[in-house]
This record gives C-alpha cells, structure tokens and sequence, in this order.
C-alpha cells in the first residue's frame, strides 16, 4: 500500500454513528469496533476515490496533528482483516 492505493470498505463493513453511546462504530460480521472520531474521519474518506496521500491532505485541513505512517499503519491493519479493499491508481 502506498500513497496512490485508493482504500474503500468492503461491502461487509460499515462505519455507524450510534446516537446513543455518542460513538462512532466500525460494523464488520461478528466484530464491532469502536472507532475515535479521527478514526471515523479516515474511514469516512476510504471511498475507494480517495488516495491514501488525498485522505492525509484533507485530514490536515481538519486536524493540526497528522502522521501520514499512521494513517497508513491504520488503513493497513484494517486491510489485514479484509475490512477494506485497497486498489492501486
């Protein structure tokens, strides 16, 4: 995975917001996780239109702080359990 692969979801998988907790979900079969609101924002980009260098440069607009290798480390641990496809350009 590099800066050019463009990251989405897999159709399995979805992010929810539940309204009750105030927390964002990432919602995979048998697996629910609880996602930061930065977490959220990266997965809200991984549309599969987004390179993962677009995803960082449209977080930077949003946040002060952010590392690109950990943007990548996320976006890969995520593809490790087949929750996104990641195509290259």
């Amino acid at each position: 995975m590099d800066g050019s692969s463009r990251p989405a979801l897999t159709p399995h998988v979805r992010v929810t917001f539940d309204h009750v907790r105030e927390q964002h979900l990432l919602l995979a079969p048998e697996a629910v996780s609880v996602l930061n609101p930065t977490g959220a924002a990266v997965l809200e980009l991984c549309d599969g239109r987004h390179s993962i260098t677009e995803i960082v440069q449209e977080l930077r607009g949003r946040y002060e702080r952010v590392a690109p290798d950990e943007v990548a480390q996320f976006l890969a641990r995520l593809a490790a359990k087949r929750y996104l496809e990641v195509r290259d350009a």
